[in-house]
């Protein structure tokens, strides 16, 4: 099956010389048609003249750069290389992701299976303080009102989700069911919400603990560029329309909205600014969520409490 690798870009420059050749080191061993994607959200770095570097080094296998005009964010950069790939497999890659020589095979034999959409590598997460955290498994609880999600053992193939910076996604699905919803952007959530949707709607998603990958987050865009209490404002931003687009239940639903004050209240008392300006950023985008919202519910077969249930732990 043809594989097309996309890499989201900005202003990584030392990460594409860096991890670039790895990539391709990893994608030539596959036999059939291959190619790789470098999809950038208007970087003014040297980015684009390191990936010509790269193309003139490795003239065996397909190199693009794509570049916007505009900054626009993570789901909107994303969308626009998967519109360009014609791989039947899609391997999502950030710029602070290194593969394993041999991660690539692992990953495609779950593909055989046709309800199978996406499958999540192990990553070997180097953290802040220098020690290695082994992810890519997630599970999630439904507490006060959210589904809150974490990091699971990694000794499972069922997950919540698949991440966006180091999974295989089939493209046939990724199109069926709208790829990454750009309200999430400039980042986070965006793929929890892809792989709830898919399970939602009837397909699997995997962990593939024998495809190993190592990702040092602590160098990637989004730590570069905003602040942490940037980062927390998007995150509570983006849990609140994850709830909106998603949740069906009614008992799920109610409960989320009995806690919404509870949750504003807190955050008052506690002179937390974040979660009420997250909040009532998704209060602003609500026209946008419930158009959106109408789409989803035509696709889902699954209650939310069975797609839950089971990944917990």
């Amino acid at each position: 099956m043809k594989v097309s690798v996309v890499i989201p870009n900005y202003n990584g420059e030392s990460l594409l010389r860096k991890n670039l050749p790895k990539v391709i080191e990893a994608i030539e061993k596959h036999d059939d048609e291959k190619e790789i994607i470098i999809t950038d959200d208007s970087s003014i770095d040297s980015s684009k003249e390191i990936v010509e570097e790269v193309k003139k080094q490795n003239k065996n296998i397909k190199i693009t750069f794509l570049k916007s005009n505009e900054n626009k964010g993570f789901s909107s950069n994303i969308n626009r290389g998967v519109k360009k790939a014609t791989g039947e497999v899609l391997i999502l890659l950030n710029t602070d992701v290194s593969p394993d020589p041999l991660f690539l095979k692992p990953l495609l034999k779950h593909f055989r299976n046709k309800d199978v959409f996406a499958v999540g590598c192990l990553e070997r997460s180097i953290e802040a303080d220098g020690n290695v955290v082994l992810r890519g498994r997630g599970v999630g609880i439904w507490k006060r009102g959210f589904l809150v999600h974490k990091r699971g053992e990694v000794n499972r193939e069922d997950t919540l989700w698949v991440s966006g910076g180091s999974g295989a996604f089939k493209k046939e699905i990724w199109d069926k069911i709208g790829g990454f919803n750009s309200l999430y952007d400039p980042f986070y959530w965006e793929d929890i919400d892809l792989s709830y949707r898919a399970v939602k709607s009837g397909y699997k998603i995997l962990f593939e603990p024998d495809s190993l990958v190592k990702h040092e987050h602590e160098q990637g865009a989004i730590k570069s560029k905003y602040s942490k209490e940037q980062v927390k404002k998007i995150a509570y931003r983006n849990q609140v329309i994850f709830t909106w687009l998603n949740l069906t239940d009614k008992k799920l639903l109610f409960s989320h909205f009995i806690f919404i004050p509870y949750h504003l209240i807190k955050a008052i008392l506690r002179a937390d600014p974040l979660f009420l300006s997250g909040f009532f950023k998704a209060l602003i985008l609500l026209p946008k969520i419930l158009k959106c919202r109408k789409q989803n519910k035509q696709i889902f077969l699954k209650s939310d409490i069975a797609v839950i249930a089971d990944l917990t732990e």
